[in-house]
């Protein structure tokens, strides 16, 4: 029998192979995974409404008067202080009305100190009975009458002086003023010319006005009205409004209802509510768009989890959560409304849960693992 001869080389190398499999066989340490553990807590549920921008007080300042723009005596865009004037109308018309009501008031005092004076010569003749008693009547009947006239003609003289005081046009309020809609030299305070000139906005607190449904105004209305210990302890909550600008950004004030209509419009099924905000920078301004944020709903004992530990398939949602062994479990559950980067969860979870974080896709049920607890905080995410 010959035997093969085997280099030293390849028996070496069988040496270590073997020992390669051996330290395969080896049980691998289990995996890190991080996991968030969940809590009861109170949380309150918000919902945005798109809403727009009112000045406390918008005040349209109209011609009152038909003619001709004379004089426009303000800078635009600037702010205006209470009774300052604005613009003036041509007066020459109304100044010659007011002359002409002068004279009247003239000759009506002119003739009521006549007839005072022929009253008081027939009053002693008409005791003594030299005149007769018609004639004592008569002149009383006169005078009267030219107390009548001179009444008549103050007040002619007054109303033609408030008709001159319309051609000149005083700001109401202090505020800001907008662009006038007409120029110097413009008939104005007959349609289509402008009636309207400008408009004065008191800015230092804003008004803003949105829609509910009428679903949503019934749950809101039960929920205030509901009685109880809950009520009391989320009143503070309910009590402010935040505000979201155009660009994302959260308005610094909160703001408070001032307003809620008294039906529901039958042709939108909305009604209409009005709150107010401080605007003491001056940065809101009439016609802005924004999202009114409400506190719609406060949740008590409820659980949240942040958004990546949610898996969705087919629109529905699952976690892996870490027992009490260490091993993963995949749990579906029902996944409520989002807040900032978490997620309110309806059902499935329970306060203590551990639930994975991240590295989701790498995980089985049955997995055994090691959890490295993560605190995740709440942060606000782009645009909310």
């Amino acid at each position: 029998m010959r035997y093969k001869w085997i280099p030293a080389e390849v028996l070496l190398l069988a040496v270590i192979l073997g020992c390669g499999d051996d330290s395969a066989m080896q049980t691998a340490p289990p995996p890190e995974v991080p996991v968030f553990v969940t809590k009861a807590e109170q949380i309150p549920i918000k919902q945005d409404f798109v809403g727009q921008i009112y000045g406390y007080k918008d005040i349209a300042i109209r011609a009152r008067l038909e003619g001709f723009l004379e004089g426009v005596h303000i800078q635009e865009g600037s702010e205006v202080k209470r009774g300052a004037l604005l613009y003036t109308l041509e007066s020459q018309p109304f100044e010659a009305d007011e002359a002409a009501k002068l004279s009247n008031l003239a000759e009506a005092r002119t003739a009521l100190a006549k007839t005072k004076s022929d009253l008081d010569r027939t009053r002693p003749l008409a005791e003594q009975n030299a005149v007769s008693q018609s004639d004592l009547d008569a002149a009383v009947a006169l005078y009267e009458a030219a107390i009548a006239g001179v009444e008549a003609a103050q007040a002619n003289l007054r109303a033609s002086r408030i008709q001159l005081s319309y051609t000149k046009m005083h700001s109401p309020i202090t505020g800001i003023i907008g662009k006038t809609l007409a120029k110097v030299g413009d008939f104005v305070g007959k349609n289509p010319n402008p009636v309207i000139l400008n408009t004065v906005s008191r800015l230092d607190t804003i008004l803003v006005e949105f829609f509910i449904t009428e679903k949503q105004y019934l749950q809101l209305h039960r929920d205030y009205t509901a009685g109880g210990e809950a009520r009391e302890e989320t009143a503070s909550l309910r009590s402010s409004l935040e505000l979201l600008l155009a660009d994302g950004s959260l308005f610094p004030a909160t703001g408070t209802v001032v307003f809620v209509d008294r039906q529901v419009d039958t042709t939108t099924g909305a009604l209409l509510v009005q709150c107010s905000f401080p605007n003491d920078s001056g940065l809101l301004r009439p016609g802005l768009f924004a999202k009114i944020r409400v506190i719609v709903e406060v949740r008590q004992d409820a659980i949240r989890i942040p958004q990546r530990c949610v898996a969705e398939l087919q629109g529905r949602f699952s976690v892996f959560v870490v027992g009490a062994d260490d091993k993963v479990e995949r749990r579906e559950i029902v996944a409520g409304p989002k807040i900032d980067n978490f997620w309110v969860i309806d059902s499935g979870l329970e306060a203590g849960d551990r639930v994975v974080y991240e590295g989701l896709q790498r995980l089985r049920d049955g997995l055994q693992v090691k959890p490295i607890v993560k605190d995740i905080q709440p942060q606000k995410l782009e645009g909310s």
